[in-house]
C-alpha cells in the first residue's frame, strides 16, 4: 500500500481540491484527478529528506527561551536605533564566524534564529571551512557576536541534533 500510496491523506487532499477546483463530480475528473494525486504523492517521496532525531529535549525549551529574549531585546534596540536620534553613527557590519556545526538541521535553526532577530541576517555558510557570515545593524563589539552565537546557539543545538 505505501508504495502505490505513500502519502494517503495528501493524496485524497490533492484529489478533492482537483475537483473543487474544476467544479464536477465526472468520471473523467475524478480519474484525472486520483491520477495526478498518485503522481503528487510519488514526487513527494523524492523530496522527502531524511529524518533527524533530537538529542535533547530540554535543551530546546531552553534555546527557545533564549531566542525569544534575544528577539525581544534585538526588537527594542533596532526601534531604538531607528527612533532616538543619536550623536554617534552606528557600524553596520560582516562578520565571519566559524562554527563546529554542521548537521543541516541544525543549521538550519541557527539560520531561522538569526534572521528572525531584528537586526541580523544569515548571509552565507561556507562548508568546506565551517564558517558562518552574518550582517549585524549595529556592529558595535565583533567578540560579543561570536560568543553569542557560538555559546548561546550553537552550543544549545548541536545538544539538540548532535
Amino acid at each position: 500500500m505505501n508504495r502505490w500510496l505513500p502519502f494517503p491523506l495528501l493524496s485524497a487532499c490533492l484529489l478533492v481540491m482537483w475537483l473543487l477546483l474544476n467544479q464536477t463530480l465526472s468520471a473523467g475528473q475524478i480519474l484525472l484527478g486520483g491520477l495526478l494525486a498518485l503522481l503528487g504523492g510519488w514526487l513527494l517521496t523524492a523530496l522527502q529528506p531524511a529524518t533527524g532525531r533530537v538529542r535533547n529535549p530540554r535543551a530546546i525549551v531552553t534555546l527557545a527561551f533564549l531566542v525569544l529574549i534575544d528577539i525581544i531585546r534585538s526588537n527594542i534596540a533596532v526601534a531604538a536605533i531607528i527612533l532616538v536620534p543619536r550623536p554617534r553613527s552606528v557600524t553596520s557590519g560582516f562578520l565571519n564566524i566559524p562554527i563546529d556545526m554542521r548537521n543541516r538541521y541544525g543549521l538550519a535553526a541557527l539560520a531561522c534564529i538569526i534572521t528572525a532577530t531584528p537586526g541580523t541576517l544569515w548571509v552565507q555558510f561556507n562548508p568546506r571551512n565551517g564558517t558562518l557570515m552574518i550582517h549585524v545593524l549595529d556592529l558595535v563589539d565583533e567578540g560579543i557576536w561570536i560568543d553569542t552565537i557560538k555559546c548561546r546557539y550553537e552550543r544549545l543545538l548541536l545538544e539538540i541534533f548532535e
